[in-house]
């Protein structure tokens, strides 16, 4: 077929199977971690709302590709934000551009994927036990729409400043009950989701038992998480630039480390060459993820494949 595929929000959310992209994020994750990919860090324009990003990647057996992404703060809402773009994949043979989709929905799904993936591996209970989700807007949802459908057994909280909004976003995964206190549900939790726009720690510490994991997505404006958790924790990454790398590239909560400090990448554990938390049951773990293009282009592909054996999207000569 000649032109390029064109998945509106709709499509490509129907395009993004959860079973499937999390499968696909794991392969790119370890690709990640064996320096497989291509993927130069992220670079950003700065806006008066907000910022404009770019991130191309490269992953054998799914494709280069590239999204534009806008970050922007919600006037209405304070201390909610928008992340709204395009994604592109391409042939890696002959560079035709295949597809074209929502980077919003993409985003969601690709980020909830490896934080899940971070959960799966680190966690100390089976199925991941009691479950927080702390967060109400777009990247809670799909965290909570993802574990719906891979690890529907969890017990699962969602915490936010909003009861309608908690409400709302609880109602995703079947059984699961909102509260509007973050630390009540962080404190009951053996895994902890934090994914919220946040500029400032809104998990602390002394919040969290022993052997908790806390798998953090959010944060592009400033810290989710409190010095003292990461100060505690063993630091667990997608990329190595996530702590070598000045914000927006890297996390915010992993600049100036002390000297030697490790940040393990979570590919490693997905591949078998680090053990992760090993046998310590005690030990507090934590994930930061910055994002990444590869899992960008992992998803998009999944996007593609699955699209085009559905018959979803249309094509149009660009």
């Amino acid at each position: 077929m000649s032109g390029v595929l064109i998945l509106d929000r709709r499509q490509t959310a129907a395009a993004l199977e959860p079973a499937t992209v999390l499968d696909a994020v794991g392969r790119a994750l370890v690709a990640v971690a064996r320096g497989e990919v291509s993927v130069p860090p992220r670079i950003a324009a700065l806006t008066p709302a907000g910022l404009l990003g770019a991130m191309p990647g490269y992953v054998a057996g799914f494709g280069p590709a590239a999204k534009l992404v806008t970050v922007t703060a919600d006037p209405q809402h304070p201390g909610r934000s928008f992340h709204r773009g395009l994604v592109v994949l391409f042939d890696e043979h002959d560079g035709r551009a295949l597809a074209l989709v929502d980077a919003e929905s993409l985003t969601g799904v690709r980020t909830a994927a490896s934080a899940t993936h971070s959960a799966l591996a680190l966690a100390t209970r089976p199925g991941l036990g009691r479950v927080a989700v702390v967060g109400t807007g777009t990247q809670a949802r799909a965290q909570l729409a993802l574990l719906a459908a891979v690890r529907p057994t969890a017990e699962v909280t969602v915490a936010g400043r909003d009861p309608v909004r908690a409400g709302e976003a609880a109602a995703l995964f079947p059984g699961a009950r909102a509260v509007t206190g973050v630390e009540a549900a962080v404190r009951a939790a053996d895994v902890v989701f934090c994914c919220t726009g946040a500029d400032a720690p809104v998990i602390r510490r002394e919040w969290l038992s022993p052997g908790v994991h806390v798998s953090s997505v959010g944060g592009s404006q400033g810290p989710e998480l409190d010095p003292g958790t990461v100060r505690d924790a063993a630091l667990f990454a997608e990329w190595a630039g996530a702590a070598a790398s000045p914000p927006p590239a890297g996390a915010h909560e992993l600049q100036d480390l002390a000297p030697g400090r490790p940040v393990t990448l979570l590919g490693s554990v997905l591949a078998g060459d680090h053990p992760g938390r090993g046998g310590d049951t005690e030990a507090l773990t934590v994930f930061k993820s910055t994002g990444h293009a590869a899992l960008d282009v992992a998803a998009v592909r999944v996007a593609y494949d699955t699209a085009r054996a559905r018959g979803l999207g249309m094509r149009v000569d660009l």
